[in-house]
């Protein structure tokens, strides 16, 4: 009975190792493109039809200040873009749960014209995380690397492990706010309470 309970505790852990492996490769396998500065860039084009311009910059402000409020601050507005800084949190582990390594700040625009916008997320600086005295993962630094340098003190395994994660959490956050653009999250009126008459009948 224990041996064969340690056989199915072994092929679990193969299991899971496995697939940490292979999503750790997938991550690595995709990442970001550069932009003509150099720069690692998420960019995107969104034709829409049925939603006028207006609606449209009305819900990327409500996605920053309502999905991403933790995570997002808004910088800067006018009547056809939006500008916002924000960070991602990147997981040491893509599927086993583990902890995270550290974040990268980023910095958010997108564009409104007649039936389409764009977006894109660049400008991406890691800050590597360490436990502080409550055991809890904190930014170890105020400065942040710039993605497109690699830092002296990470390999280059874990540092494409970093750009691969990012690339996850990009495409994420993308998803998210094409998702968010497309709904109408207006809450519809409450109805006011009909009264009964017994004059008329």
């Amino acid at each position: 009975m224990a041996y064969r309970k340690l056989l199915r505790m072994k092929k679990y852990l193969t299991f899971i190792m496995l697939l940490t492996t292979f999503a750790r490769l997938s991550a690595q396998q995709k990442q970001l493109p550069l932009d003509d500065r150099g720069k690692y860039i998420y960019y995107e084009v969104v034709e829409v039809k049925a939603i006028n311009k207006d609606s449209l910059l009305k819900r990327a402000a409500d996605f920053i200040h309502q999905d991403y409020k933790k995570s997002m601050n808004l910088e800067s507005s006018t009547d056809t873009s939006i500008l916002a800084k924000g960070t991602l949190v990147i997981d040491k582990t893509l599927l086993v749960a583990g902890h995270p390594s550290g974040e990268v700040k980023y910095n958010f625009t997108v564009e409104f014209r007649s039936e389409k916008y764009r977006f894109w997320l660049t400008d991406f600086e890691y800050i590597p995380y360490q436990r502080d005295r409550y055991g809890n993962f904190v930014a170890s630094t105020n400065i942040g690397t710039p993605l497109e340098k690699t830092p002296s003190k990470l390999n280059a395994g874990q540092w494409k492990d970093i750009l691969g994660g990012v690339s996850v959490k990009a495409t994420k956050f993308g998803e998210d706010f094409k998702k968010f653009l497309a709904s109408s999250r207006i809450e519809t009126a409450k109805k006011k309470a009909e009264t009964i008459s017994t004059k008329k009948w």
